[in-house]
């Protein structure tokens, strides 16, 4: 008998049965969590939405869950259907995710139609600051605009918009949960998330302090890395679709998130440079898994979250590495974060909250 196969294959067998008493002990956790948690009650307004989609999934179903549980009707439409279906039912608010990307060119005079019609229309644009060249414009078409960016607020003001408000996204709590995984879902870090250019010059640079690691990077251009053969058994070019996200966060022991620049001319449309002040959905979904986050620091995390309470943060590589070696040493440290992550974003940042603040708004 090969003895070197009898060892390796009773290791493996050890090392399988260790991280499988660790998920236990994070999955025990997380529904303490679950059972425990509590939001308050929202009431329901007595009002009709009629809610247009981006495309967004996971933004789109929150809204969808949010308005469910905080308007008494809840209709949706396709963009290029929207005028006629808002013809038709008449509700009291149309509410516009994004209105970019895949929005009909006709799209403004739409919604001059429909306030025309008397009928209240919002925009919530959740692509702040990386699309302002095309959200400027078009913002001043609506009665009510929300941005989820700080720094754009002057911006639609000064385009002549009456009512600009912030308005923070959330994690879509159906969608992003705790749950058990798969093997093939674990890793020791994770990212998902386009290989943009700061992304990939992280990664070349914390490479060789991943040896040995179980890495999963998801998304395009992620085949530019130096780097790529050390990482390239788990890297998904085509990335993944949004409920096999959940499961990744759900596997990994640690999950990073990166900002995209705000200033990048090939994937922006940011000629005025606006800065990014405010934290990407991700931030929310990532929590609302119950996994430890390590993200770089934007001015508005500290609104949200609390860094080394139930998040972690990170200004450059080298604090990087130092907080992913000593959060894979220390477990007890590691899931006490991800569970506070988790009760903070039940009882915080969920969309019902998010949507009673903006109905406010515009009922009020």
């Amino acid at each position: 008998m090969n003895m070197s196969r009898v060892v390796g294959s009773k290791e493996g067998r050890n090392k399988g049965l260790q991280l499988g008493i660790e998920h236990g002990r994070r999955m025990g956790r997380c529904q303490f969590v679950l059972d425990t948690c509590k939001p308050a009650g929202i009431p329901i307004r007595e009002v009709s939405v009629l809610f247009i989609p981006q495309g967004f999934d996971a933004i789109d179903t929150g809204i969808i869950e949010g308005l469910q549980q905080t308007v008494r009707v809840v209709h949706t439409a396709t963009a290029a259907d929207m005028l006629r279906v808002a013809a038709e039912l008449r509700p009291n608010l149309v509410l516009v995710m994004n209105g970019l990307h895949v929005f009909p060119a006709d799209h403004a005079a739409h919604i001059d139609g429909i306030r025309m019609m008397g009928i209240r229309t919002a925009i919530w644009f959740a692509d702040d600051p990386y699309f302002t060249d095309y959200s400027t414009p078009l913002a001043p078409h609506y009665d009510y605009v929300f941005t989820h960016e700080m720094s754009c607020i002057p911006l639609y003001q000064g385009a002549g918009c009456q009512q600009v408000h912030y308005l923070p996204l959330a994690a879509s709590q159906s969608l992003f949960k705790p749950m058990q995984v798969g093997h093939e879902y674990r890793s020791d870090v994770c990212f998902i998330g386009v290989g943009f250019p700061n992304r990939i010059a992280l990664f070349n640079t914390i490479a060789p302090y991943l040896a040995g690691r179980k890495v999963i990077l998801a998304g395009p251009l992620w085949n530019q890395l130096q780097h790529f053969s050390q990482f390239k058994h788990g890297i998904h070019l085509q990335g993944v679709p949004m409920r096999e996200s959940v499961n990744y966060y759900n596997g990994a022991k640690i999950v990073l998130n990166m900002h995209r620049l705000t200033y990048d001319a090939t994937y922006n449309k940011n000629s005025r440079n606006l800065p990014g002040y405010s934290i990407n959905p991700r931030t929310y979904e990532i929590s609302g898994c119950g996994a430890l986050q390590i993200t770089d620091r934007r001015s508005d995390l500290v609104n949200y979250y609390t860094p080394g309470h139930d998040i972690e943060t990170f200004e450059h590589p080298n604090e990087l590495i130092h907080k992913i070696n000593h959060y894979l040493l220390h477990e007890e440290e590691r899931l006490r974060i991800a569970t506070n992550a988790l009760r903070r974003t039940i009882l915080e940042h969920t969309y019902a909250p998010r949507l009673a603040k903006l109905l406010d708004i515009i009922f009020t």
